[in-house]
């Protein structure tokens, strides 16, 4: 699983020119599944976003996580979930990227639903995008902070003697 994070003072997704999800600060989520990805990918990620502290604390400092902005007020962050299989583009040989590590849209979307859910689940405000629809993403990227999560780099870390 990867997510591309990118923390933002305002995030929207539109199909067929109906916004289908909007939020003002938070983390706008670009989700892409692996074909080998399942639920320990899906809880240890969203748990990552959850708590990762990229959010300033009053001495400016990238300190805070969504949840702990969100302890006083859920609904003053937000987060807005877009799925994105071409995070798993392979563009190492030729000019036409290869998607074979994406999971099929049968699996994926699912997955991209439970984690939605799981983040959720924390009290945070969650909205998405439409799954496998073409969507036009519109944000207002704050800082900038964009962070790239990937889910193989969180399992070698997790491993006794792992590295990275």
């Amino acid at each position: 699983m990867r997510v591309l994070v990118q923390r933002v003072s305002e995030a929207s997704v539109h199909v067929e020119g109906q916004v289908a999800g909007l939020i003002g600060c938070g983390l706008l989520l670009l989700v892409g599944i692996s074909a080998e990805d399942g639920e320990p990918e899906i809880a240890r990620v969203a748990d990552k976003v959850v708590n990762l502290r990229i959010f300033a604390d009053p001495d400016g400092r990238m300190n805070l996580s969504a949840l702990d902005l969100g302890a006083t007020d859920p609904m003053s962050v937000g987060m807005l979930v877009v799925s994105q299989f071409t995070l798993y583009a392979d563009v190492v040989r030729g000019r036409r990227p290869s998607f074979v590590r994406a999971a099929a849209p049968d699996r994926a979307a699912p997955l991209v639903e439970r984690f939605a859910t799981l983040l959720e689940a924390t009290g945070l405000r969650v909205e998405r995008g439409v799954f496998g629809a073409e969507m036009a993403v519109h944000l207002v990227n704050d800082g900038p902070v964009t962070i790239l999560i990937d889910s193989d780099d969180l399992h070698r870390r997790a491993i006794p003697g792992g590295s990275v």
